[in-house]
């Protein structure tokens, strides 16, 4: 029993735990928020919203917590963001340790989705990666503003972005700098390279370096499957997303010098509603239509092996590759020049289940209890504003329509596991399940039922 509960599977599950403990009780210290109370709720939710790279929060950041507290929750990010699984497996390996085989095939599923890589080599390049864009994006940043952002708000926003974890110093996030070219383009840069995935940092860096220092190899160079297919659906989920978002805001027909923020407006919320959180825009006063595409980005998220959340770019882009085999007749599921297996398919659909069979739970439960400003919630619409904080919990987004802080203590333990369960991932946890199950040694008769 003590070997299934230390299994692999169930380590990521108890060092996140853990760290989200220890950060509840540093932010519940009145050190951390000496200018008023906090309840444990409230630091528990705090601290599994940094921790699980959220950003929902229910007090304003930058003003309640003290330069104590904000350390706490920049860590608790920082420690998210990279994977607590990662860390551990680093100190493991630069204190001389042995890792083991299972713990090495553990981490590549969760990095790279392929076990037979250079543990050691890959942690090492996954950090410095981290910090190399981090430092660069908070130096951008201060150079750019250095009012609005001074050294440590520029290093805490950097972190945040590049962890896709959106919490802002600021009550209104970014959108005193909303149409502003180079602040949003640091976002969205530091946004993009965190929800892409190490494993495509890496190879993508490996291929510039290849090409820059040797001229030979230059024409066999050739990105992996796995990359085009994330680049190829990152980037058509964000040009949709600009596209439906500057539509449904109107922005057509504002006048020509309004046009470009109105541009910069839609790009930036089509990148950071991958699960960033940050916004330019007021999230609680925008249309219908584009929160409800911004919930379908929120839930596709980031890529395999990244800062986000979501059921990931790849998982979406085999639903889809399904669908349009199924409508072709295609007996497999042809993903650009290969084809997806049996099991494979058998994830992405236990996955994408398990995904609306939580968040529809998610959203009931907030919909039941029905608390908060009715008057808010009767202008947005109560069930829509559900879904969406819904959504950007389990996807670890951290927009919101304004909702979070009205929430009672039931609603706010709800996102709690929510964000919990989305950081992880409902597979992982699918899978730490079954280690504790015995396989049956016998099979049942197969038939068939009508569908449809």
């Amino acid at each position: 029993m003590r070997t299934k509960i230390f299994s692999p599977y169930w380590l990521p599950v108890w060092f996140f735990a853990g760290a989200i403990l220890i950060g509840a009780l540093l932010l519940h210290l009145d050190a951390s928020h000496p200018g008023g109370p906090l309840s444990f709720v409230d630091s528990l939710f705090t601290a599994t919203s940094a921790m699980c790279v959220t950003g929902l929060a229910v007090v304003d950041t930058g003003s309640y917590f003290s330069t104590f507290g904000l350390d706490v929750i920049l860590v608790l990010i920082q420690l998210g963001g990279l994977g607590i699984m990662t860390f551990t497996t680093l100190i493991i390996h630069l204190l001389g340790r042995h890792v083991s085989l299972n713990d090495r095939i553990a981490v590549g599923q969760s990095l790279l989705h392929d076990p037979s890589f250079s543990l050691p080599r890959f942690l090492v390049r996954v950090v410095a990666w981290a910090f190399s864009f981090e430092a660069l994006g908070a130096l951008s940043l201060w150079l750019m503003d250095p009012v609005g952002f001074n050294p440590y708000s520029a290093v805490f926003h950097s972190i945040s972005a590049f962890c896709n974890a959106g919490f802002s110093l600021y009550p209104d996030s970014l959108t005193q700098w909303a149409g502003h070219g180079g602040v949003n383009t640091v976002f969205i840069v530091l946004i993009t390279a965190g929800g892409l995935g190490f494993y495509v940092l890496n190879e993508l860096g490996t291929l510039a370096w290849t090409w820059l220092t040797d001229r030979r190899k230059r024409r066999a160079l050739r990105i992996s499957w796995h990359t085009e297919v994330v680049l190829k659906t990152s980037l058509t989920l964000v040009v949709a997303g600009t596209v439906v978002i500057f539509v449904a805001e109107g922005a057509a027909a504002n006048a020509p010098e309004n046009f470009l923020e109105h541009f910069w407006n839609a790009l930036f919320q089509s990148v950071t509603c991958r699960t960033a959180g940050f916004n330019t825009v007021d999230i609680g006063g925008m249309t219908n239509v584009s929160l409800a595409f911004m919930m379908l980005l929120m839930l596709i998220g980031g890529s395999p092996g990244s800062c986000a959340g979501g059921i990931k770019t790849t998982t979406f882009r085999a639903l889809m590759g399904f669908v349009w085999a199924e409508f072709r007749g295609w007996e497999q599921v042809r993903i650009g020049r290969f084809a997806l297996d049996q099991r494979a398919m058998n994830k992405v659909v236990s996955l994408v289940t398990m995904t609306f069979i939580l968040v529809g739970a998610g959203t009931m439960v907030l919909t039941s209890l029905e608390s908060g400003d009715s008057s808010y919630l009767m202008a947005r619409g109560e069930f829509i504003a559900d879904m969406f904080e819904t959504i950007s919990a389990f996807a670890t987004v951290g927009l919101s329509t304004g909702m979070t802080p009205l929430l009672d203590d039931f609603e706010r333990v709800t996102l709690i596991v929510l964000m919990f369960v989305g950081r992880l991932g409902p597979i992982w946890l699918l899978s730490a399940l079954q280690s504790w199950q015995t396989e049956r040694r016998y099979k049942l008769p197969t038939s068939t039922l009508p569908f449809g």
